[in-house]
C-alpha cells in the first residue's frame, strides 16, 4: 500500500487495526499466560521452579534490550517491514516453544519470541498514529490499550483453559494460528511509509542492549541479595553502555535513545508520567497477592478474582479516556487519572483484617479507573508531541517506559519485602502511591507554558 497522509480509508482500516490488534495481544499474553503456567512447565520439561523462572526472564529481557534498537531500525526499513517481521520471528518461535524438550531449548525459543514481541512492541503505536486520522488517534489509542488491558486481566484465565483441555505445549502453539491470521491481515492492510534514509547503526544498538539488559539484571540481583560486587558490576558496566551510546550518537539526526525528543518538555514529562504509573502498578500487582494472600488470609483462586476488578476496570476506561484525548487536555486527564490511582493504592494500603470482597474490590476498581485514565491520553501526548518522521523513536520511547517502570515497581517490591516481611505489602503499595502522585504534578506540569513548548 502506498503511504497515507492522516489515516487510512475507514474500510481498510479495520484489518489493519486487526492485525496490530492480535500482535500487540498475543506479545502481551505471553506473559501473563506463561507466569501463570509455571509449575505446570517446570513438571512437564522436568526441571525445578528456580529454573523455570528463566523461561520468563528469557522472554523479558530479549524484549526490553531489543526494543529501541528495533525502533531505530523501523526508520530505516520502515515501520510495516519491522511489524510483519517480528511478527514472523514471534509465529516461527511459538512454534518451536511448544515443540521443545527441554528447559534450554524451551529458554533459547523464548528469546527469539522476545525479539519478535519487542519488533512488534516497538512500532505499535507508530502504525496507529499513521492508521487513524488524527482527530481519532485518542479513541485508537484506547481501543489498543483496551486490547493490552484485556490480555493482562484473561492472561490467567486463558491458561487455566488451555491447561484444563491440553498440555503445556499449546500455551504457544495457539500463536501459530492467531499470529498467521494477524500477518495475511498486516501484509494487506498496513500502510507503507516514507524512511528516513538513516543507516542503521550496529554498535549503537548493541551498546542500547548492554545498557537495558545489564540494568535489569543489576536491578534483579540487587533486590535477590545478590553479592553486592556482582550488583554494582553489571549496573556499572551499564552506565559504560550508556555512557558510550550517548557519545557515539551524539550527533545523529534520530538517535537511537531519543534524546532529540526528550529537549520537548511535552515528551519528556509524558514519558517521566508513564515510567511513573507503571511503576505504580509494578509495585501493586507484586505485591497484591501476598497482601490477599498472607495477609487477608485469601486463597489463590480468591486472590485472582478479587484482583480482577483492576485490569477490567483499565480496560474499559481506556475506551472512555481515549475519546476524551480527542476533546480534552491531556494534561488533565492523566494528572486527574494517576490521582485517583493515587487514592486507590493508599485505599488498599490501610485495608484490615476483617475486609469483605466489596472493600477490596471498589479498591480495585478505583486504581483500575485512574490507570485507565491516564493510559490513552498519555499515549496521545507521547505520540503527538514527536515530529511524525521520528513515529519509530516516540514508538520506542512509548515501550521503553512501560518496561522500565514494570521492572522498577517489581524490583522495589522485593526491596520493600527486605525492609519488612510483614509489612512488606503495605510499604510497596505505599510506594507506589507517592510514584502516582509524582507522575500527576508531571502530568500537571503539561498545562505550565513551559510544558507546552513543542521544543
Amino acid at each position: 500500500m502506498s503511504s497515507v497522509a492522516d489515516g487510512l480509508p475507514a474500510n481498510k482500516r479495520l484489518p489493519a487495526v486487526i492485525a496490530l490488534s492480535l500482535g500487540i495481544g498475543m506479545a502481551t499474553l505471553d506473559t501473563a499466560i506463561v507466569n501463570t503456567a509455571l509449575p505446570t512447565l517446570a513438571e512437564g520439561i522436568g526441571t525445578d521452579s528456580a529454573s523455570v523462572i528463566w523461561v520468563v526472564n528469557a522472554y523479558q529481557l530479549a524484549i526490553i534490550a531489543t526494543v529501541l534498537p528495533f525502533a531505530s531500525l523501523s526508520d530505516v526499513l520502515g515501520h510495516r517491514r519491522v511489524y510483519l517481521g517480528g511478527l514472523l520471528v514471534f509465529i516461527v518461535s511459538s512454534l518451536f516453544c511448544g515443540l521443545a524438550g527441554s528447559l534450554l531449548t524451551l529458554t533459547a525459543a523464548r528469546v527469539a519470541q522476545g525479539l519478535g514481541a519487542a519488533a512488534v512492541m516497538s512500532v505499535n503505536t507508530a502504525l496507529l498514529r499513521h492508521i487513524y486520522p488524527s482527530k481519532m488517534l485518542g479513541r485508537g489509542l484506547g481501543y489498543n490499550s483496551l486490547v493490552v488491558g484485556l490480555a493482562f486481566t484473561l492472561g490467567p484465565t486463558a491458561a487455566s483453559a488451555i491447561l484444563s483441555v491440553a498440555t503445556w505445549h499449546w500455551l504457544y502453539l495457539i500463536n501459530v494460528p492467531l499470529g498467521l491470521l494477524a500477518l495475511g491481515l498486516g501484509l494487506r492492510s498496513l500502510p507503507t511509509l516514507p524512511m528516513t534514509g538513516h543507516a542503521f547503526d550496529r554498535l549503537a544498538a548493541l551498546l542500547c542492549a548492554g545498557l537495558f539488559a545489564l540494568l535489569v539484571l543489576g536491578l534483579g540481583t540487587a533486590v535477590h541479595g545478590a553479592q553486592g560486587a556482582l550488583t554494582l558490576g553489571l549496573i556499572a558496566v551499564a552506565l559504560v553502555c550508556g555512557a558510550l551510546l550517548l557519545r557515539r550518537q551524539a550527533e545523529h539526526p534520530a538517535p537511537m535513545l531519543a534524546l532529540d525528543l526528550f529537549k520537548r518538555p511535552v515528551f519528556a514529562l509524558s514519558s517521566l508520567t508513564a515510567i511513573c504509573a507503571f511503576s505504580a502498578q509494578g509495585l501493586a500487582f507484586v505485591s497484591l497477592p501476598f497482601l490477599l494472600q498472607a495477609v487477608l488470609g485469601h486463597s489463590q483462586v480468591e486472590t485472582g478474582f478479587l484482583m480482577t476488578p483492576w485490569p477490567a476496570v483499565v480496560a474499559v476506561m481506556a475506551l472512555v479516556a481515549g475519546r476524551l484525548a480527542d476533546r480534552v487536555s491531556l494534561g488533565v486527564l492523566c494528572g486527574i487519572g494517576l490521582l485517583m490511582l493515587s487514592v486507590g493504592m493508599a485505599a488498599l494500603a490501610t485495608l484490615g483484617n476483617g475486609a469483605s470482597a466489596f472493600d477490596i474490590g471498589w479498591r480495585m476498581a478505583l486504581c483500575g479507573a485512574g490507570f485507565g485514565f491516564f493510559q490513552s491520553p498519555n499515549l496521545k501526548a507521547i505520540m503527538t508531541s514527536a515530529p511524525l518522521a521520528r513515529s519509530g523513536g516516540a514508538s520506542g520511547i512509548v515501550a521503553i517506559s512501560r518496561l522500565l517502570g514494570q521492572t522498577l515497581g517489581a524490583s522495589l517490591v522485593a526491596f520493600c519485602f527486605h525492609l519488612s516481611l510483614g509489612s512488606g505489602p503495605q510499604y510497596a503499595l505505599w510506594l507506589g502511591c507517592g510514584f502516582a502522585l509524582v507522575g500527576s504534578v508531571a502530568s500537571g506540569l503539561r498545562l505550565l507554558p513551559y510544558g507546552k513548548k513543542a521544543a
